[in-house]
């Protein structure tokens, strides 16, 4: 029987839903504005991807704080209109004849910034609109969304690229960012904030409270090191598998698109059967065991090669490693929701995801390093033998039974 979340859970799901199928439609196309357009350098590419995602996680901290004392609605909002006014300003630079590789560094790094803010409110607001025991069911919602958009978008962006060329599926993701803000504005209802007190001013060491809620938790410890570390080495091999399979295989572009848009369909399929399967067999064993294969899987790129064969392989090796990841995903989010404080749910969100994305800023330009040094395919199965020990970091025993962390008194909840 499907669970009813209420409307207002469902303006929140659009909302994220819009704004996803945007970002993954215009997938690729600041790189190609960057080369076809502005005529920039593999490294210059590669510096906009990495700088983007370090900069941005490092003002996304200072953030977190400012995230977790205001009302969360306003500030969905207000990333949201952010990201819209950063990325609509690319197409119009472009009409008008004036768009430079430093606008588009800047605006990378102001969607990323505003992005992880965005994703530490609607966090926390989650936690705050849906009940405890529905938390899996929401963020497996969400979790297929992702998977969807990441099947659906890319080819359809390329599409439109193709047809119009890629400022036009910029200006789509700037406009979804516009409809995620009305999809926001229709949510009714309470809100949450924990304020501050006026005379205390943020200080250096607030920035640092983030880190010290998330390692002071054994379980919340484990699964934050086994995440960021597993996200940051599958990411820091995109780049190399890209010049790989396109550059060195001379794989078609539309071969290029289906390889990563269909295992993406595991994905949604395994985020539909994560909550039944932790209801069958238990939270703890399905995130071991779907924890254990996410780091299996990757090293299956070792012996991708020239051909149909080869494509095929990444296929079936990404589809088993999506499909595992939208089992795993799920349950991981719900549990960390489950154990921080509603109070400081936006700070640790907001550390989470900048630690998360500067780690893979650092890894990025290290492996590109060590392609350089030895090949792409050498420094992509160095990364699988390095995630098949990233499953020892998550926590061997969790008290599932843990209750919902109180509301602290001094929280309040804005009309």
């Amino acid at each position: 029987m499907r669970t009813r979340l209420g409307s207002n859970f469902g303006w929140l799901w659009s909302a994220y839903g819009v704004s996803a199928y945007g970002t993954w439609l215009a997938f690729g196309a600041f790189p190609l504005l960057a080369v076809r357009v502005l005529d920039s350098s593999a490294f210059a590419v590669s510096l906009l991807e990495a700088a983007g995602l370090a900069v941005a996680a490092m003002v996304a901290l200072a953030l977190g704080p400012w995230v977790e004392h205001r009302a969360k609605r306003p500030v969905m909002i207000a990333m949201d209109l952010v990201r819209f006014a950063a990325m609509v300003s690319v197409p119009i630079a472009y009409v008008l004849g004036v768009l430079s590789y430093g606008q588009l560094l800047v605006v990378s790094v102001v969607s990323g910034t505003a992005s992880i803010a965005f994703a530490a409110a609607s966090g926390a607001y989650l936690k705050y609109l849906v009940r405890g025991e529905h938390l899996l069911v929401a963020n497996g919602r969400f979790e297929g969304t992702t998977w969807t958009a990441t099947a659906a978008g890319p080819p359809l962006g390329g599409a439109l690229v193709g047809l119009l060329g890629p400022v036009v599926t910029v200006l789509a993701d700037a406009l979804s960012y516009l409809l995620s803000a009305l999809a926001v504005l229709r949510i009714r209802g309470g809100d949450v904030a924990s304020p501050r007190d006026r005379g205390t001013r943020l200080r250096p060491a607030d920035l640092l409270h983030g880190w010290r809620l998330i390692l002071g938790d054994r379980v919340l410890r484990g699964l934050f090191l086994n995440s960021v570390l597993v996200g940051g080495l599958i990411m820091a091999t995109a780049p190399l598998l890209a010049v790989l399979l396109l550059g060195e295989y001379h794989i078609p572009a539309w071969q290029y698109g289906l390889a990563f848009g269909i295992p993406a369909l595991g994905g949604f399929v395994g985020a539909r059967l994560s909550a039944r399967l932790a209801h069958r067999h238990g939270r703890h064993r399905v995130i071991v065991v779907s924890g254990w294969l996410r780091s299996v899987f990757p090293l299956g790129l070792a012996f991708v090669h020239p051909g149909v064969s080869g494509l095929l392989t990444v296929i079936v090796v990404e589809g088993l490693l999506i499909t595992c990841m939208g089992i795993f995903n799920p349950i991981y989010a719900t549990e960390r929701l489950r154990r921080t404080p509603v109070s400081h749910t936006a700070r640790v969100l907001s550390t989470w995801s900048a630690s998360g994305r500067l780690l893979q800023a650092v890894l990025m330009v290290i492996w590109g390093v060590l392609a350089t040094l030895t090949s792409p395919l050498a420094a992509i199965t160095v990364s699988g033998v390095l995630l098949l020990a990233t499953p020892l970091l998550l926590p061997r025993r969790m008290d599932w039974s843990i209750r919902e962390p109180a509301l602290p008194a001094e929280d309040v909840r804005v009309a």
